[in-house]
């Protein structure tokens, strides 16, 4: 019998993919003057070599003052967007798709990142430990003010314009892991006690508002949101009231227009976290729906049989294994990760 990985998918707005496996964004940093390289075209065109039928680049950062990391790339400019293109037709000569993902760090950033001026979030509290990008405790944020929010949803909606001019197959919208639209979203974080503060409804203000400057400026069937409700952070760690929030913002992204989501777990069990939130939103999500990240391909196969998921998302197990795909195909083991591996981009 044929693992349901390594069927073909078709989505009902026209996407098309050789199988359902999907290899997940990755922060990597090897990007010092936040341009696509060599060395990346060579990277992720080995994993299209292989097989995989989507990829979702590592977070490409919308604009400076959004960046929050070491050595990754921008896409603010179109010399930014350009660079990508050897990556792209890379990846497309093996057969697969490629989508970017579009980043906004927030308050998960210093100012040594995001030109001296001030990270912004929802709160104008600084995230608590010490950024292990340059040792130093995060930056303290601005309160975004409801005036300044829509220039944000316009370096998104730009940089997504920019992406497809190169031949992006789709942007994927990152709203997830603690990232901005994220200290929206999180009750513990966000104390604002205006329309993007409080409520469930008025939490999800921000991200939605988000979402619709986005499809005004590209095409819904190109667009890809990802999420993260519950993952592990020390421990599981889910969005206070999560059952409201999913019951609210699950069908508003689809009314909004949005056909493809992402529910990520950030390198937590999936049983425990993503597959946990995926078997509450998949009544409420006809799209497509993918997940999985600590999957093996059995339990992978699985997840689509029982019409939980239509593709698969695989994270660190394609920094181990660029052969991933043709494994799964030969029923080859699998190498297993080790954190040195990221020492290297190969």
């Amino acid at each position: 019998m044929t693992n349901a990985l390594l069927t073909p998918y078709r989505s009902d707005d026209g996407l098309e993919l050789k199988n359902r496996t999907v290899m997940s964004a990755m922060t990597r940093s090897f990007s010092p003057d936040h341009l696509a390289n060599d060395a990346m075209v060579a990277y992720y065109a080995k994993r299209a070599e292989h097989g995989v039928a989507l990829i979702l680049t590592e977070g490409v950062v919308v604009h400076p003052s959004a960046d929050g990391y070491n050595d990754v790339p921008h896409i603010a400019t179109d010399a930014q967007a350009q660079s990508w293109i050897p990556v792209i037709a890379a990846v497309h000569a093996h057969g697969a798709k490629i989508a970017c993902q579009l980043w906004h760090c927030g308050r998960i950033s210093h100012e040594d990142y995001t030109g001296g001026v001030p990270p912004v979030s929802s709160t104008d509290v600084a995230a608590s430990g010490v950024n292990r990008q340059n040792n130093k405790p995060y930056g303290k944020p601005h309160a975004l003010t409801p005036e300044e929010m829509p220039a944000v949803h316009g370096y998104v909606a730009d940089a997504a314009r920019r992406a497809l001019a190169v031949g992006f197959d789709a942007v994927q919208l990152h709203l997830g892991h603690g990232y901005l639209a994220d200290q929206f979203f999180d009750a513990r974080i966000n104390e604002r006690t205006d329309r993007y503060g409080g409520s469930v409804e008025n939490r999800c203000r921000f991200a939605l508002e988000q979402v619709a400057a986005l499809l005004a400026a590209v095409p819904a069937d190109k667009v890809i949101v990802r999420l993260s409700p519950s993952r592990d952070m020390g421990g599981i760690y889910d969005w206070p009231d999560l059952d409201a929030m999913l019951a609210y913002l699950i069908p508003a992204l689809w009314a909004a227009g949005v056909r493809k989501l992402d529910i990520s777990c950030a390198r937590a069990d999936y049983y425990q976290t993503s597959g946990r939130v995926i078997r509450q939103v998949r009544p409420m999500w006809p799209g497509l729906l993918m997940g999985g990240a600590s999957l093996t391909a059995e339990q992978g196969a699985k997840e689509i049989d029982d019409g939980l998921l239509d593709l698969v998302t695989f994270g660190r197990a394609f920094i181990a294994n660029p052969d991933l795909v043709s494994k799964i195909e030969n029923g080859a083991a699998w190498a297993p990760f080790d954190p040195k591996m990221l020492g290297e981009l190969v």
